[in-house]
């Protein structure tokens, strides 16, 4: 097993997962921000990836890794990984301070009460903690006064870095209006920034701060909807593909799949994929989500099921036996998301515990 996932498996579907794109992805992160640092986000299992071998493709280009789950930090420390450990959500609980001085793990602080029980601990002089300010996004940070509070409270204890994320770096109101916040509420604080996410660091390379964070865009996605993976220079890092297990002719009013949400209006052939909701297919992707079965173009139909999901074979001559590539090498992740109505992220982070990993690279 890696990462909870079964290797040997007769059903076949897999997940090829391509840790030399991984690296590339990383380098294109690498080029954009200069002497800058990077801390490559690893969350949710680096977005689905496989936390451990996502670490071990980039322990050698990696500043840092970031990530949420403290179990997972404390792991990867008793591995053997010495890397700087980011928990961005920080600690939920005073209690688990002990753990992250134990293993030297970096929080990020956001709440007035986590700064008192900062100063309750005997807190290592030389490990870094960061305190994120919110500057427009209204999820986690503090306000202009209490940043003040904090900072001062600290600033002679440890190391502090100053935090925030950025609301619509992908979107038409850009980073400025944040900027210009974090700017104000930080004045005469004489600390190292972290600023910017993917979409920050691909366009607006100047403003990500000292250390930057990666996260989609190292696993070979677009955080834009406006421009492709490709464009970016970015590689496909997961591709999930199976086969075609059987074909069914049918009747122009004839239905496929459950509730008969498809209906065909000529006689069609109907290729089964062993690929369902249960594997992470989206169950909400519609009728015409793209698939390519033996490189040719082709779509899904009808509802899909738990284990299958059928495709149009009509002017495509493959039969059973024939590849089905779901997204991936080939088929953008983000093109297939953007017609299930989702986001990359979501179809990587929802990959099943059954789906067998192929690892490359």
């Amino acid at each position: 097993m890696i990462d909870g996932r079964v290797m040997n498996t007769s059903r076949p579907i897999r997940a090829i997962i391509d840790l030399s794109a991984l690296r590339h992805n990383h380098a294109v992160a690498r080029r954009q921000v200069g002497a800058n640092k990077l801390w490559a986000v690893v969350k949710a299992n680096a977005y689905g990836h496989g936390l451990e071998r996502a670490v071990a493709a980039l322990a050698d280009e990696a500043d840092g890794f970031a990530l949420i789950e403290l179990e997972r930090a404390i792991a990867l420390r008793q591995s053997g990984l010495t890397h700087p450990l980011l928990l961005l959500e920080g600690f939920y609980d005073a209690d688990e301070l002990a753990l992250f001085v134990r293993h030297r793990l970096i929080p990020v602080v956001h709440r007035a009460d986590q700064v008192q029980a900062l100063l309750a601990v005997d807190w290592p002089a030389d490990l870094p903690v960061y305190l994120k300010l919110d500057s427009g996004m209204h999820r986690l940070g503090f306000d202009a006064v209490g940043i003040v509070a904090a900072q001062a409270a600290l600033a002679s204890r440890m190391p502090l870095v100053l935090m925030t994320h950025f609301a619509d770096a992908d979107g038409p109101r850009g980073v400025d209006w944040q900027f210009a916040r974090f700017t104000a509420m930080t004045t005469g604080m004489d600390h190292p920034r972290s600023l910017g996410n993917s979409a920050a660091i691909l366009r607006y390379p100047d403003k990500v701060g000292d250390w930057a964070r990666p996260g989609i865009m190292l696993y070979g996605s677009s955080p834009f909807a406006e421009t492709t993976a490709a464009a970016l220079d970015l590689k496909p890092v997961m591709t999930l593909q199976s086969e075609i297990i059987g074909v069914q002719e049918i009747a122009a009013g004839e239905s496929v799949g459950y509730g008969c949400t498809f209906t065909a209006d000529q006689p069609m052939r109907i290729g089964v994929v062993a690929c369902g909701y249960a594997d992470g297919y989206p169950r909400h992707a519609p009728t015409g989500t793209p698939v390519l079965v033996e490189g040719q173009r082709t779509r899904t139909l009808g509802r899909v099921s738990m284990d299958k999901l059928c495709v149009d074979l009509t002017h495509v001559n493959v039969g059973a036996g024939g590849t089905a590539l779901l997204w991936g090498d080939g088929l953008p992740a983000d093109e297939v998301a953007t017609a299930a109505g989702t986001i990359s992220y979501e179809l990587f982070c929802a990959l099943a515990p059954r789906v067998a990993v192929e690892v490359r690279g």
